[in-house]
């Protein structure tokens, strides 16, 4: 699997209805169901974490859960695929899936969908992976 497949199937997602904590296109998706969405369309279905709160004071160790799904920490610029941990506010987190450099795949609560849109410059990147194969 590369990059570009995982961007392919998030961007397949766009319009999904949004639901926090939710895993299926059917009854919705939030940013970590995109992700589980959009493996599972890719027959890697993972078991991504639930029940967590919408808002976090500290950013969660990520690094083996990462790993495990075959992700590495990426270094440099965004690429397509790459998977996304942004800080919109300073108590929330929020996960997304670069369509291209500028553009990101996630699940929008204000919208009630998941869509492409541009990665907003006032969330900063506190974590970013890449597909060991790329």
């Amino acid at each position: 699997m590369t990059g570009d497949d995982l961007a392919a199937a998030a961007c397949a997602l766009a319009g999904t209805p949004f639901r926090l904590h939710g895993r299926t296109e059917a009854s919705g998706l939030d940013c970590v169901g995109v992700l589980a969405a959009a493996l599972a369309r890719l027959g890697r279905p993972a078991p991504l974490p639930t029940g967590y709160p919408l808002r976090h004071r500290n950013a969660p160790d990520l690094s083996a859960l990462a790993k495990s799904l075959g992700l590495m920490p990426a270094g440099g610029g965004i690429a397509r695929g790459d998977v996304l941990m942004l800080r919109p506010a300073s108590c929330q987190l929020h996960l997304a899936i670069a369509a291209d450099p500028g553009t990101v795949v996630h699940a929008h609560a204000g919208l009630g969908k998941v869509v492409i849109g541009p990665l907003p410059a006032d969330w900063p990147l506190i974590g970013h992976w890449r597909f060991s194969t790329q």
